[in-house]
């Protein structure tokens, strides 16, 4: 199938499939419904759920783990201007009661940070790794790994995603990390209420790997494969339809790899940078937003778990709406790829800046800060149709890989962002919880313009094999490096 941009990856398709059976040459695309391919969407929605559901319960858990009335965080500052408490509480020091017996802990709000941003640390160590095992192994057996399922994730849709139902399916999968957290946030408040702290990180490690974990494995394994060539269960017509639209680029990328032309690659150093600026907003609501319901909102802990969760949930059906969409786009050639996805990055990471700049000026008003905040994370949304399925339109061979670079340098935030809360928030003031906003909106804007100027959905040159056929031409204004200054460069390999 041609691509928007006039290029075919597949400008020379092989007639048979590796087991040399006959391609069914056919113009008619074979119904999502029931697919195989939807199938691995929706496989990789729950197993993404699992795994965000274990990675978001500390931020929760660490409300109830810390005993808030240690006066250190109030020394130095007068809570003048924070938020007054609910009318009847009795948790005027932000502590919440724990069942007899279990411990609390006097953190100070730099101690809370660097624990929040603690799991990053092992994460940063997985991308990469991950990444090159899963391009060229495929990410079947790796998606459930934990630390490396987002590579796996690219690995394999670099082989089951059609290019004009990429942006869907892709993004179906991932926003099951949203929903992930949308079902833990409460989940975790109710346990720490009513049995402890504990009971978070014991049931969770007991459920999820003895329960969902295991059910989700069991159908992963009899219903996935890494290449639709070798699927038991899908039909000539889908096989058929997958491999002629994706071409040579759907075979893993063997041991090389072009770094040397990787990393003076413009549009993939906007991708890394507009993803490390659009998820320090993200990882900083991710570990901290429990953290400001209680200590500025004042919310119970069932409310603060509730609350903390309702971004996540419009972030996922968001998530998967602007998938649909600007596949519709791209399909009608509306506009190219590149804009399609310049126009869902910007919007996903300006309009989330607002709304994170009004929440510094909401105050003490619940409705309107929980509105902001929810507006903010739903409409961050809009941009997983744009920069974070960008590695596919660039270098579908090494789409595995890539994430994994742009992930690694995507979870410093995630490391920093809790750390840099916990500093502005040590005396748990507005005005330092405004600071937290305003800077989470500026690295947004900048994200949206630095993506805007150097961003690209055309496939490079560096990532065209000779059995691809040619690059593609100069498209809509962009321009990419000459497939001899590839080759040059690329003798590293």
């Amino acid at each position: 199938m041609p691509s928007p941009n006039g290029f075919s990856i597949n400008a020379a398709p092989s007639d048979a499939c590796e087991d040399g059976e006959r391609l069914i040459e056919s113009r008619e695309v074979p119904p999502r419904c029931c697919s195989a391919r939807l199938n691995l969407a929706v496989l990789m929605f729950l197993g993404f759920s699992v795994v965000y559901g274990l990675r978001v319960n500390l931020s929760v858990a660490m409300v109830a783990m810390v005993n808030a009335t240690d006066p250190k965080a109030d020394q130095n500052s007068s809570l003048v201007h924070a938020c007054p408490l609910p009318s009847g509480t009795g948790n005027s020091s932000g502590t919440f009661q724990q069942p007899e017996g279990i411990p609390q802990f006097n953190w100070d709000s730099e101690i809370q940070g660097w624990l929040l941003g603690a799991f990053f640390f092992g994460y940063l160590c997985t991308q990469i790794p991950g990444g090159y095992l899963a391009g060229h192994y495929g990410g079947k057996n790796f998606l459930g790994l934990g630390g490396v399922t987002f590579p796996a994730m690219m690995a394999m849709w670099a082989r089951w995603a059609p290019q004009m139902e990429r942006s869907s399916l892709i993004t179906l999968s991932g926003s099951g990390a949203s929903f992930g957290a949308f079902l833990a946030l409460p989940l975790t408040s109710f346990l720490c209420e009513w049995l402890g702290w504990p009971a978070v990180f014991y049931l969770c490690a007991s459920l999820p790997a003895g329960g969902a974990g295991c059910l989700w494995a069991v159908f992963w394994f009899a219903f996935v494969s890494d290449d639709p060539r070798t699927h038991r269960r899908i039909s000539n017509e889908e096989r058929d339809y997958i491999i002629n639209s994706i071409g040579a680029q759907g075979t893993g990328h063997g041991w090389s790899l072009p770094l040397l032309s990787m990393l003076f690659s413009v549009p993939l150093w906007a991708i890394i940078i507009t993803q490390m600026c659009s998820n320090w907003a993200f990882y900083c609501l991710l570990t901290s937003l429990p953290t400001y319901m209680n200590d500025i909102l004042h919310f119970d802990l069932q409310s603060n778990g509730f609350l903390s969760a309702l971004p996540y949930l419009g972030s996922s059906l968001v998530s998967v709406l602007s998938g649909l969409f600007a596949d519709f786009i791209i399909e009608r050639k509306v506009f190219s790829i590149t804009v399609v996805r310049k126009l869902f990055t910007f919007t996903g990471l300006l309009l989330p800046a607002v709304f994170l700049t009004a929440v510094g000026y909401a105050g003490c008003d619940h409705l309107l800060t929980v509105t902001f905040l929810t507006l903010s994370s739903t409409l961050g949304a809009t941009s997983s149709p744009g920069v974070f399925i960008n590695q596919m339109d660039i270098a579908p061979r090494y789409a595995g890989f890539l994430l994994g670079v742009t992930n690694t340098f995507a979870t410093i935030p995630g490391v920093v962002a809790p750390i840099v809360t916990g500093y502005f928030t040590e005396d748990r003031t507005l005005s330092g919880w405004r600071k937290v906003f305003w800077v989470a909106a500026a690295i947004n804007l900048g994200g949206a313009v630095f993506y805007t100027i150097f961003g690209s959905g055309e496939i490079q040159a560096w990532a065209v094999s000779e059995e691809d056929g040619a690059p593609p031409e100069k498209q809509g204004g962009g321009s990419r490096r000459s497939a001899e200054d590839a080759t040059a460069t690329d003798s590293l390999r």
